[in-house]
């Protein structure tokens, strides 16, 4: 039998302070991935070890025998049955505040200790030497060994989201303390370095999508207004390849590459600021985005783009906001069937609805004549105009349906598979149906007035949502009959 050569770690042990436990988390974390660089080096340089490298992710065990009794008013932080309950953990520096919150209010919900030890989930050696820039893994074949032979690397048949699909089946007995293991987290935080060209670690607790990249400008003029201002409490924007100015009048560094989506960031010290992602066109994008991003359990997101308005009634420019979705993009048929409902969260609908008012300086019956409640239809097919139309336009119709476009309605989709607390905000840009098509002259026009506008919605909406306390933000609404403990 092959010799396995792992880190000595400490035994696992109970924990009744949060911080103290996150503590041992990061000890144990950064043992585990210190030994698999340092070996990970000398096998570069050195040729193969005899035997072979291992080293396991820290985990967080909890363990109870009473039934909860806890307030029934909060969707998280705490279990609902009897049990033992665990989860991997990785990055906890970057998850440090998160994992306080969350293993704090299980031991203060259930008066019960937590336990801090090594799991039996081995780190590949990709998401070990992630973050030391000095090491990089080889191609498969380009080192003088067989990499797997050795280190372990990634798997994917042990990375998916059975957990937030609510499939998953402990065998073990053992239920989930998280809605990600750790080597999905991890996943998601190397695609996300790569679609957005950007450190996981800038990305802010509110998150805004939109699928132009005009709004990329003008959240930029915001920043920079915004550092300028010593009250705004914001410290920071960042730019692709993690270019970062901490002054107005500072000059960012052009990306040498545009990255597939676009990010920025409009940082606070704390992490509650703004990220702005472009997607681009279409529902895979907005499908890839969400599925990454949700690993970082962001407080809110929203969708501020662009839309097809559906009704005469409705003039280019007016908003959008969108109290049901009608689905048709079907890149999440298999994860949330189509007969799932995405229900409107109150709390994202009021901020809105109240950041439109103050914007455009429109309240009660006045706010009808620029801004619309109802269906957005969400569509594969940019082109969808060019086939017959009686049948989509007679389903449009049935489904009563203000708005169309191909992100909104995967975004919330994602959003409620995902826990994460949604909203979508639209301008209307076109109306096909109706002979306005967006060509070249009618959107400059369209753009230069409108874009400032509705960026700037969306911005002081994701300013009240800060203030909001977390507990009612993430509503109940959004969590099913056996849930994680952790948000």
């Amino acid at each position: 039998m092959t010799d396995i050569l792992t880190p000595k770690a400490p035994a696992a042990e109970e924990f009744t302070d949060a911080k103290a436990a996150v503590a041992r988390l990061e000890e144990l974390y950064t043992q585990a991935t210190e030994f698999l660089c340092a070996h990970f080096s000398k096998a570069m340089s050195d040729g193969a070890p005899q035997g072979r490298i291992r080293a396991f992710y820290p985990e967080v065990m909890f363990k109870t025998s009473t039934f909860a009794q806890v307030d029934t008013r909060l969707s998280f932080g705490h279990v609902s049955a009897p049990g033992s309950f665990r989860a991997t953990i990785t990055r906890p520096d970057l998850f440090r505040s998160y994992l306080t919150q969350q293993i704090g209010l299980l031991i203060e919900n259930h008066d019960q200790p937590v336990i801090i030890g090594v799991s039996e989930t081995p780190i590949p050696v990709h998401f070990a030497v992630a973050n030391d820039a000095s090491i990089t893994v080889p191609q498969e074949g380009a080192a003088a060994f067989t990499l797997r032979d050795v280190f372990d690397v990634p798997d994917l048949s042990t990375t998916n989201d059975d957990i937030v699909n609510g499939t998953y089946v402990p065998t073990d007995g053992v239920g989930a303390l998280a809605p990600f293991t750790a080597q999905r987290v991890d996943y998601s935080l190397a695609r996300l370095a790569h679609y957005t060209a950007t450190d996981p670690a800038h990305f802010q607790n509110h998150v805004l999508f939109t699928n132009y990249q005009f709004y990329v400008s003008e959240f930029e003029t915001y920043a920079r207004q915004q550092l300028d201002d010593p009250a705004s409490g914001y410290t920071a924007f960042v730019s692709t390849d993690n270019a970062t100015i901490t002054t107005g009048d500072e000059p960012l560094t052009e990306a040498v590459k545009t990255p597939q989506m676009p990010t920025y960031h409009l940082k606070r010290a704390d992490g509650s600021g703004i990220t702005l992602v472009n997607i681009g066109v279409g529902p895979s994008n907005a499908k890839t985005a969400t599925d990454h991003i949700a690993v970082l359990r962001p407080h809110a997101w929203l969708m501020v783009g662009h839309c097809a308005g559906l009704r005469n009634s409705q003039a280019l420019g007016d908003f959008v906001l969108a109290h049901a979705y009608l689905r048709e993009d079907h890149v999440l048929d298999d994860d949330l069937p189509v007969w799932v409902p995405i229900p409107a969260l109150a709390e994202i609908q009021i901020a809105l609805e109240q950041a439109v008012a103050e914007v455009t300086a429109l309240e009660g019956y006045e706010l009808k004549r620029i801004m619309r409640t109802g269906t957005v239809a969400t569509i594969d097919n940019r082109n969808w105009e060019l086939r017959d139309q009686s049948g989509p336009v007679q389903r449009l119709s049935q489904s009563r349906a203000v708005a169309l476009d191909m992100e909104s309605a995967t975004i919330a989709a994602n959003g409620y598979r995902f826990r994460v607390p949604y909203g979508t905000l639209l301008c209307v840009s076109d109306k096909p149906l109706h002979g306005e098509l967006k060509l070249p002259g009618m959107a400059s026009d369209f753009y230069k007035t409108q874009v400032t506008r509705h960026l700037l919605i969306g911005i002081q909406a994701m300013e009240k949502l800060r203030g909001m306390p977390l507990e009612r933000i993430h509503s109940r609404k959004l969590r099913s009959f056996e849930e994680t403990a952790f948000l």
